[in-house]
């Protein structure tokens, strides 16, 4: 039998994490980087959508004076599709501004959502680490 050598090993033990972060369901509650919205993913018809589970009193009056009455229940993640693994596109409606932009998720690791949206195409974008919520 071949004899392994040890950084053969340690690098075999690099790549075990990320195939297991490959396989991480992105199904489940995230909550966004201020804490102040929690977003249930799952499936919607042939797409991956989010919505709203539950949001803090800013979060809402911030929605409200752009014209979303009834945060919680609204559909902030919309019709994404995969683009590879760990890898989203589709539309993230913004409620404090009352639109919607094109949009990627782009999952770091089992417990980290990295969500970018943007504005012409790909051109001026803005991205936030949203983290799985656990319990």
């Amino acid at each position: 039998m071949p004899r392994l050598r040890p950084w053969l090993i340690f690098a075999g033990a690099l790549l075990l994490p990320q195939a297991a972060i490959a396989m991480a369901p992105i199904e489940g509650n995230w909550v966004n980087p201020h804490g102040s919205v929690v977003v249930t993913t799952g499936a919607c018809r042939d797409a991956l959508c989010g919505w709203v589970r539950w949001a803090d009193a800013h979060a809402t009056a911030d929605a409200a004076d752009a014209g979303v009455t009834h945060l919680v229940g609204t559909a902030l993640l919309q019709n994404y599709h995969s683009r590879g693994p760990g890898r989203w596109a589709g539309y993230v409606f913004v409620p404090d501004r009352g639109r919607s932009f094109s949009s990627t998720i782009e999952q770091l690791d089992a417990d980290r959502l990295k969500i970018s949206g943007c504005l012409l195409r790909g051109w001026l974008c803005k991205s936030q680490i949203w983290t799985r919520q656990r319990g």
